[in-house]
Parts: C-alpha cells; sequence; structure tokens
C-alpha cells in the first residue's frame, strides 16, 4: 500500500493538504476524491481506513482538506486558523475541488497505476452537496456518489431574526461540539452564494447531471434529515439510492477512531460504494 502526501495551493494562497492511497498491485486504476463535510477535515474519524477498504479493491482514494476548513499543516487535526473559517465560502471550496483534481491530471499523467481521467467524486453531508455542482460543471468527473449528502445549501443558512443579527453584526458562530470551540461565519458566505446562486443550488444544478450518481443516506441520520436524500433523487436524472438502516450521519464512526476495523455501517457505506463504482468500469 501507497500513500503519498501533498501539499498545493488553494484559495488566497491557502494550502490545501492531500493525500492518496492506493495498491500497486493494480493497475489503471479507478480514482476518487473524496470532499470533507462540515467542520470537518480528510483525517477525521476512520476516512484513513475507508482509503485503506477502496485502495484494497483496486480504487485510488484521495482526501484533501479545503483551504479555508479552519485547520494548518502545523496542526491539521484541530481549528487553529478561526479567521480562514470564517472566510471560507462555496465558491472557494468549488476552485478547491477543481485544483485538485487538476493536480490529479499532471501528477498522475504517467503512473501506470492510476488513470486520471477516471475521476469519481464522493462528498459526505455538505461535501455530499459540493460534488453535484462540481459535477454539473466538470466534464472530467466520471460519476458521483454523497454520503448523507445536503440538498439546498440556502436554507441552511440563519433565518429571520437571526439572520438579521447576522447580517448586522457582520459573524454569527456556531459551537462545535467537540472541540468546545465557538466557530464564525461572516457575513461573506451569505453574500457570496447570493452572488453566485445559480451556480451554488444543488437541486437545479443535479437536474443538469450526465453522470451516474449514487446516493447514500442512513435511515436515522441527525444531521441532515432523509427527506434531503429523496428530494435529490427525484431531480437526478441517472441516479439511484441506498439507505443504510439505523445509520446516523456518520455511519457508525466517531473522532477520533482508535479501531482497527470499520463499523458494520460503515463497512456497508464502503462495500456498496466500490460496487457502484465498479459498475460498468
Amino acid at each position: 500500500m501507497i500513500t503519498i502526501h501533498e501539499e498545493i495551493e488553494g484559495q488566497n494562497g491557502k494550502p490545501i493538504l492531500l493525500d492518496v492511497t492506493y495498491s500497486e498491485r493494480f493497475t489503471n486504476q479507478e480514482l476518487v476524491i473524496f470532499c470533507h463535510g462540515y467542520k470537518g477535515f480528510k483525517d477525521w474519524g476512520a476516512w484513513h481506513l475507508i482509503a485503506k477498504a477502496f485502495a484494497e479493491k483496486g480504487i485510488a482514494f484521495l482526501k484533501f482538506n479545503f483551504s479555508h476548513y479552519g485547520g494548518t499543516p502545523a496542526s491539521p487535526s484541530t481549528f487553529d486558523d478561526l479567521e480562514a473559517f470564517g472566510n471560507d465560502n462555496y465558491s472557494k471550496q468549488l476552485k478547491d475541488l477543481g485544483a485538485v483534481i487538476d493536480w490529479t491530471e499532471t501528477r498522475f499523467a504517467t503512473n501506470p497505476h492510476i488513470h486520471r481521467q477516471k475521476i469519481n467524486l464522493i462528498g459526505h453531508s455538505r461535501g455530499g452537496g459540493l460534488v453535484y455542482l462540481k459535477a454539473a460543471e466538470d466534464a472530467r468527473v466520471k460519476k458521483l456518489i454523497s454520503w448523507s449528502g445536503v440538498a439546498d445549501f440556502e436554507e441552511r443558512f440563519p433565518q429571520g431574526e437571526a439572520f438579521e443579527n447576522w447580517k448586522e453584526k457582520g459573524v454569527y458562530h456556531v459551537k462545535n461540539g467537540r472541540t468546545g470551540q465557538m466557530m464564525p461565519h461572516d457575513f461573506q458566505f451569505f453574500e457570496d452564494f447570493q452572488t453566485n446562486k445559480a451556480r451554488l443550488s444543488i437541486l437545479e444544478r443535479a437536474k443538469t447531471l450526465q453522470q451516474h450518481v449514487l446516493i447514500i443516506h442512513g435511515t436515522s441520520d441527525e444531521a441532515v434529515s432523509l427527506d434531503e436524500a429523496m428530494r435529490l433523487a427525484e431531480v437526478v436524472p441517472f441516479g439511484e439510492t441506498y439507505f443504510i438502516q439505523n445509520a446516523n450521519h456518520v455511519y457508525g464512526m466517531k473522532h477520533p477512531f482508535k479501531n482497527a476495523d470499520l463499523p458494520l455501517q460503515t463497512q456497508e457505506l464502503v462495500d456498496k460504494t466500490i460496487d457502484f463504482i465498479n459498475q460498468g468500469a
């Protein structure tokens, strides 16, 4: 098993840390690019075990940190750069994902183990919404898979009085239940969405997809309603859904994750996704 660690430039000069895990036993492998979710990062929980599980089945797995996710190269698994977190927005994340895809085309141009034109996107939670947007505008994406993906970014912004307070003060905070930190969101987050609303409307963009889509959701997801999966399934032209019974938002994982084996629900998530990627490969 080989894991490549790289640092590339993201938005506003902020770094994107990434790693690619693959096996030398296979050639011409499919490549998965994984997008983490809100308050997440590439080394959260059992993502490393998931990467290994894909690689063992002959699928290279790339995971990365968005440039403004809130961590730093010196401390990538903590949120030491809350200024960057507050300045994040969906447009920056799309550009970061584009930069990662560009990097793979150059980095694996002559690598016999990874096929740079067999790119599959997987996104979890907020990242699950983002992959619909990217696939709709980038023909390099072959298939996409959303794990607990959101269907609408706009409805997740503060509403009513909370929105007016955000607009007046210029920032609102959300408590990170794991770290106890108050995570800032500058009002530019909403302004950027409004400016780029057509590009950032998940359900509308999902209607235009030419790729095959797999929508996976846990039936006991406490963070993103199962209804959001159903709304996506209604508009995706070439899609299928798979519901994991009694699974929560993270399929039984937690952070830190110290077990050597994946939880059963996570293993089911991985197996179904691998089967989907291999269909018609």
